[in-house]
């Protein structure tokens, strides 16, 4: 039998392609009016099942070898991390309908695992950059001015997140001892040591902090309004002095990425650095290890003669 044969016989004895399409719609209907998806996830469950099953037949086209060729493929053009998850969410809500309809006889996509993608970092500042970046004659007037240096050196000192700093109170600050109670994720408390440079910039900040706060304002840093000072202008603060030494895109979290991997860098210990980060699980403070793996290597190569 030859090839046209065989194309024939398979058009014969399978779903027309607008089987399996009508099948997306009628599940992406259930999903919506049943299960109250959002419409935004419909819309993304709907592009990616519609790519999924632009060249399937029919049903028997669905397999576990097809679905993990798609989402490897995905993988293999760049798709982001979020991408790939959803695109994972929706075979596997639509392999499950599909089951339950009687389109399917098993479900494939009940064994599927995404593919592994390689989590990215941005670019680690030197410890030399973010020593000049917190440095940084910033705008503003004086008080303000004081006030985003206290801010920078708490950042990357402590590597705490933005959310957590812009959390603290005064009373949450031990200049003595050198350490800050953060409440981190899922209100954890948990405390983070300083160092001098980062002590010395608060205790100016707390000297002057009442020229912008509000009577009975609570928080440790403030804005211009006298309030609680919000992400966004930390945001805002790092930023304009990450353009001032050249050093443009960096942000709050690229301040703490450069904090853990300082730390690394230095010599502690991941399970010291885990507890100063505030992580859950070791393994998400594991991904720093790469990151100074890769800084010796990089400076192995360019340093060793047999390298």
């Amino acid at each position: 039998m030859g090839e046209s044969d065989e194309k024939a016989v398979r058009s014969e004895t399978t779903a027309p392609p607008s089987a399996i399409y009508e099948a997306v719609n009628d599940y992406l209907d259930h999903a919506m009016l049943v299960e109250g998806k959002s419409p935004a996830t419909i819309r993304g469950y709907r592009s990616d099942l519609q790519n999924l099953v632009a060249d399937m037949v029919g049903w028997e086209d669905v397999t576990l070898s097809a679905l993990r060729a798609w989402l490897a493929a995905a993988v293999e053009q760049g798709k982001s991390r979020a991408t790939i998850a959803r695109r994972t969410a929706a075979v596997r809500a639509f392999c499950a309908w599909a089951l339950r309809q009687g389109y399917l006889q098993t479900n494939p996509a009940a064994r599927l695992v995404s593919p592994r993608t390689v989590r990215s970092l941005p670019r680690v500042l030197e410890a030399f950059d973010a020593a000049e970046l917190v440095e940084q004659p910033l705008a503003g007037n004086g008080t303000e001015r004081v006030r985003d240096r206290a801010m920078l050196e708490m950042l990357y000192a402590t590597g705490i997140r933005v959310a957590e700093l812009v959390g603290l109170d005064p009373e949450d600050v031990d200049l003595q001892r050198g350490t800050a109670r953060v409440l981190g994720k899922g209100n954890k408390e948990r405390m983070v040591p300083f160092g001098r440079p980062a002590s010395e910039a608060l205790q100016r900040w707390l000297q002057v902090r009442h020229e912008l706060a509000n009577d009975g304002e609570s928080a440790l840093f403030v804005g211009v309004r006298g309030k609680r000072i919000n992400q966004r202008q930390v945001r805002r603060v790092v930023e304009r002095a990450a353009s001032t030494i050249g050093a443009r895109g960096v942000t709050p979290h690229g301040l703490r990425h450069a904090a853990a991997t300082h730390l690394l860098d230095g010599g502690a210990d991941l399970r010291v650095v885990q507890e100063v980060l505030g992580h859950s699980s070791l393994q998400t403070t594991q991904i720093y290890t790469h990151v100074s793996v890769d800084r010796l290597t990089k400076a192995y190569r360019q340093a060793h003669p047999r390298a």
